[in-house]
């Protein structure tokens, strides 16, 4: 069985929780640059994971406060569907990628660090994995998250509302 390390993502496990849900806190400060929300939609938002597995890593999420799945209302699911979309279309416009992860973790056992529902959606290029987190410890992320951020907001700019 080949095993696959993160060590990078210790400091988000191991740093103390604010308080509160990211995902219900974040959108109601209206400060979208400095907490990297990167498109408003009616009942659903993107940001940028400031721990990113990889530059563009994005969280779709409704702003109502769920945990599971079958909770969404059919305009929720929808518009979460929608921006799953619009998000793919704008990280191949800004950043180019050769492939994605997609997914949710549902629940503690599934890895969940944030109890409020979320997809995650990975941009990936060939060759993207190094030697550095298998040797050093340390995952290279090539660009600064505010660079990322204005990359993308051009193009959800772009695609319109």
């Amino acid at each position: 069985m080949k095993q696959l390390w993160a060590p990078w993502r210790m400091k988000f496990i191991l740093e103390p929780r604010q308080g509160g849900c990211i995902f219900c806190s974040k959108p109601k400060e209206n400060r979208d640059r400095e907490n990297f929300i990167i498109y408003r939609g009616k009942k659903v938002f993107i940001m940028l994971n400031v721990f990113p597995y990889n530059n563009g890593h994005l969280m779709i999420s409704p702003y109502r406060h769920i945990t599971n799945v079958e909770d969404l209302y059919a305009d929720e699911y929808t518009e979460l569907f929608e921006l799953l979309k619009r998000s793919i279309t704008a990280l191949k416009i800004s950043m180019k990628p050769t492939g994605f992860n997609i997914g949710m973790n549902v629940g503690k056992s599934s890895g969940a660090g944030i109890k409020h529902l979320h997809m995650h959606v990975v941009p990936r290029w060939v060759g993207d994995t190094n030697y550095m987190p298998v040797l050093a410890e340390v995952k290279v992320i090539s660009e600064h998250l505010e660079q990322t951020y204005d990359k993308l907001l051009k193009a959800f700019v772009a695609l319109g509302s």
